[in-house]
C-alpha cells in the first residue's frame, strides 16, 4: 500500500530479458535503500514491484508479462527517470490517498498548458477509469498522487502541477503523446462496480 507521495527519482540502470519476464535494475539517491529489503515492494511509476535484489543506491525487480503489457514498465529503455516510493508504514500521516499500486490501465498525454506558477495537464484516460473518477477526487499518474480538475467528456481528464510536483517527479518530463499509468481511486473503483450491478467476488 502507498500513498502517491514520491520519495525519489531513479533511473533504469539495466534491462535483462528473460523467457517470461524483464529484470531491472533501478539506480536511486544514496540513502533510498537503506531500509529496503529483498522482497520489499516498491512502487516504480505507480507500479507495485518487489525488490529481488538490493544494494547500495540501486535494486533489482522483475516485472512479468502481464506488468510490461499493462504499464509504462514496457517501454523502459536504459536511462529512462522512474517515480519511486516505498510502501507506507502503519501509524505515519496518509498525506496522499490510498494507492494500491496496481495499475488499472495507461493514459496518454494530449497537451500540457503553463498556468503561471503551475502546469495543467491534460490526458486520455481509459473509459473504465474515468467512471469511478469524479472532480476533485484524487487518482495516481505514474505513482503520483493528483486532485482532478476536471473531467469533460468520457476519457478526458485534467490535473494541475504545483512547481514541488513539476521538480520532483517524472511528470515533467512528459510530452504530448506519452503514456503513463494511470490508477484509478480505490472507492470509486468500488462504487463504479456495484452501481455497473456487477457482483464483487468473494472475500474469502
Amino acid at each position: 500500500m502507498f500513498t502517491g507521495i514520491i520519495e525519489a527519482q531513479g533511473r533504469i540502470e539495466t534491462m535483462e530479458d528473460r523467457e517470461r519476464l524483464r529484470v531491472l535494475r533501478i539506480e536511486t539517491p544514496a540513502g533510498f535503500t537503506t531500509d529496503v529489503s529483498v522482497g520489499d515492494s516498491v512502487a516504480v511509476d505507480g507500479a507495485c514491484l518487489t525488490a529481488v535484489d538490493v544494494g547500495p543506491a540501486q535494486f533489482t525487480v522483475e516485472a512479468i508479462r502481464q506488468t510490461l503489457d499493462r504499464t509504462v514498465a514496457g517501454q523502459y529503455e536504459k536511462g529512462t527517470v522512474v517515480n519511486l516510493e516505498k510502501a507506507m508504514v502503519l501509524g505515519h500521516r496518509l498525506d496522499g490517498h490510498i494507492v494500491q499500486g496496481h495499475v488499472d490501465g495507461m493514459g496518454e498525454l494530449i497537451r500540457i498548458l503553463d498556468d503561471g506558477d503551475a502546469w495543467r495537464l491534460h490526458f486520455h484516460i481509459p473509459e473504465s477509469i474515468h467512471r469511478g473518477t469524479i472532480l476533485h477526487g484524487s487518482i495516481t499518474l505514474n505513482g503520483v498522487s493528483l486532485t482532478v480538475n476536471g473531467l469533460e467528456d468520457p476519457r478526458h481528464l485534467e490535473v494541475g502541477i504545483i512547481p514541488h510536483t513539476w521538480a520532483h517527479t517524472n511528470l515533467s518530463r512528459l510530452a504530448p503523446g506519452d503514456p503513463v499509468n494511470v490508477e484509478g481511486d480505490l472507492i470509486g473503483k468500488y462504487v463504479a462496480r456495484w452501481m455497473a450491478g456487477r457482483d464483487l467476488p468473494p472475500t474469502s
